[in-house]
């Protein structure tokens, strides 16, 4: 029996694949498409994912194949300065293109000893006391304990556990694409400077190669949106918002999104598991969906893992749901108010002069830039000291940094007194004595995910924690 089947392999799923093979769970993943999708849709890594590759020892391969650019302009497109003192030691965003960051997750996954299995469509699947029977597009069936279902907005997965998945409809399209433009470069940016005066969903940007990235509102929405636009309706519409169509030419793909935006009302079913757009879709404003993916499964990997060896506590493997929806229905709401600000409407507009003006302001500026960079995340775990819930920056130790410390994806006591032990837990938890300026606290006990379980110096009290986290002490 297969311990974890992760049916879809986009980056949710080929992450959640790799921390579940850190901790030896056999996986399987099932993907439908026999070859990785040639376009791009994300284009980049926010803070919080820059800092989940560098707490696996994967940020260099990102690095070497990407471009930091800095924090800014990122709520609704309205233009500002990053704000002072950001807190985390990765304050840029990494442009990569989402074909680049699934393969480089694709590698990890491999190298680590997971099965991709390509050209595999889900379509059916059974629950019993022992596990999942998943029925495959060509007849074939596999057993396992858990199913994690990341097969996107249109999820199969959540279809067959019969999760519901209310929200809003597409009320407005967007068309998107890589082709040729023929029109002279000042011409273009002329052009669509000022168009983007007061539409907000339109551009036109170099994408490398001689190739330009489009992206335009629609006429409509069309009844069956997995169709792709043509080039002449590209044409029409920049013709229709610019007065031009640029000489577009050479497409290499079309696409359209819409402007939905829906949230499962649970992400477990027993063991059968949701992530990524399989939970949650929203408009792509702020370029949030792929991040929220990737920190789904590096929230999920670690307890689904202990769940498969045993030793997670009771309510560990239930806590993912309780954490991550209410981060992902923050999401959906500021989408939602992003694509309000981005109206033409004269109301929507002079709320968005409105907002410009109190991002001024450098907690309004924080506040909104962390929600979007995904550093603001607090999960509630009572009440405490301020870092408790909150993930911990890659701070300076004496000797190294604290990221280097947790490739391994284990739990992690930093100790600055010297007096504590994880003793029963060793095989779970890595205990360090280390001091670092940049941490007012004796200690504190990260989770694999790096949020903060526990702080203090008392070694009762963290005897009582361990447990919540942890499972029961060994040996």
């Amino acid at each position: 029996m297969i311990d974890v089947i992760v049916a879809g392999g986009g980056p949710t799923g080929l992450m959640l694949a790799a921390e579940l093979r850190l901790h030896g769970v056999h996986v399987v993943v099932l993907e439908r498409d026999a070859e990785p999708p040639p376009f791009v849709r994300a284009l980049g890594l926010h803070a919080r994912s820059i800092e989940v590759m560098a707490q696996r020892g994967l940020l260099e391969r990102f690095l070497s194949r990407g471009r930091q650019h800095p924090v800014g302009g990122f709520f609704a497109g309205i233009s500002k300065a990053a704000p002072d003192r950001l807190d985390t030691a990765h304050p840029y965003v990494l442009g990569i293109p989402q074909t680049t960051t699934d393969r480089l997750l694709a590698e990890r996954a491999t190298e680590l000893g997971t099965e991709i299995r390509r050209g595999r469509e889900l379509v059916g699947l059974s629950q019993d006391g022992h596990g999942v029977t998943a029925e495959l597009a060509d007849g074939t069936e596999l057993r396992s304990r858990y199913l994690v279902g990341c097969d996107g907005g249109r999820s199969t997965v959540r279809k067959l556990i019969g999760v519901a998945f209310p929200g809003e409809p597409t009320k407005v399209e967007t068309l998107l694409g890589e082709m040729a433009v023929t029109a002279p470069p000042e011409t273009l940016t002329a052009v669509v400077a000022e168009v983007r005066k007061t539409q907000k969903r339109f551009g036109i940007a170099p994408f490398g190669e001689g190739v330009f990235r489009v992206v335009v509102p629609a006429e409509g929405v069309t009844e069956d949106r997995s169709v792709p636009p043509t080039l002449e309706e590209v044409k029409r519409q920049l013709r229709v918002f610019a007065g031009t169509d640029f000489g577009v030419h050479s497409p290499r793909w079309l696409s359209r999104f819409g402007d939905a935006t829906r949230l499962a009302e649970r992400y477990r079913s027993g063991p059968v598991l949701l992530a990524g757009d399989a939970a949650h879709i929203h408009p792509p404003v702020g370029g949030q969906g792929l991040n929220l993916g990737i920190q789904d499964a590096f929230n999920l990997g670690w307890k689904l893992a202990g769940a498969v060896h045993g030793w997670a506590p009771e309510g560990l493997l239930d806590s993912y749901g309780t954490e991550r929806r209410p981060v992902a229905a923050d999401v959906l709401d500021n989408t939602r108010a992003q694509m309000e600000l981005m109206s033409p409407e004269p109301g929507p507009r002079a709320v968005r002069r409105l907002l410009a003006e109190l991002m001024d302001f450098e907690e309004v500026n924080r506040h909104l830039t962390e929600k979007i960079i995904g550093t603001g995340i607090r999960y509630d775990f009572g009440e405490g000291h301020e870092l408790l819930g909150r993930r911990l920056r890659d701070v300076r130790l004496k000797r190294r940094r604290l990221y280097e410390l947790m490739h391994a994806g284990r739990g992690l006591l930093l100790d600055q007194t010297g007096g504590l032990s994880v003793a029963g837990w060793s095989d779970r938890v890595d205990h360090v004595v280390d001091v670092s300026e940049e941490l007012d606290a004796p200690a504190v006990l990260l989770r694999p995910d790096g949020h903060v379980a526990w702080v203090g110096a008392d070694q009762q009290d963290l005897l009582g924690h361990l447990p919540e986290w942890f499972g029961a002490a060994t040996g």
